[in-house]
Formats: structure tokens, C-alpha cells, sequence
């Protein structure tokens, strides 16, 4: 199975507010909501020393960097 068919949908209900705040900084951060809201989760998990230790890295999007060629 690819890591993409193991990952986990989520029904969120969010206020427009909270949305629309989350939606900015993902744009922000060149990130769409879904994987800003990851990040910000896991960010809290790590925090609150709660993040499980088997978790797999964030995906890496995009191009690869032209200096990595």
C-alpha cells in the first residue's frame, strides 16, 4: 500500500473564522489548509511531548530545489 492510501480522512468542522485564519497562513506558508492543519497538530503534539515516535515525516511537495539536482 503507498503512504498516500494509509493516511487518514478526518470530517473537521471548523468555525469560518478559525478557517479562514488557517486558510491565510497556509498561503502564508505555500501550503494548502489539510497540510497546514497537519503541521500545526503535530507541532502540538511534539509540545505536549505527546507525538507518537513511529510518525512519518510530513511529504515533501513541490519541485525538487534546482540546487539539488
Amino acid at each position: 500500500m503507498s503512504p498516500r492510501a494509509e493516511r487518514k480522512q478526518v470530517l473537521l468542522r471548523l468555525d469560518p473564522g478559525v478557517y479562514d485564519a488557517m486558510a491565510k497562513w497556509a498561503a502564508d506558508d505555500v501550503r494548502s489548509v489539510n497540510a497546514q492543519i497537519e503541521v500545526v497538530l503535530r507541532r502540538a503534539l511534539a509540545e505536549a511531548g505527546r507525538a507518537p515516535r513511529d510518525i512519518a515525516p510530513l511529504p515533501r511537495r513541490g519541485r525538487p530545489r534546482k540546487d539539488a539536482e
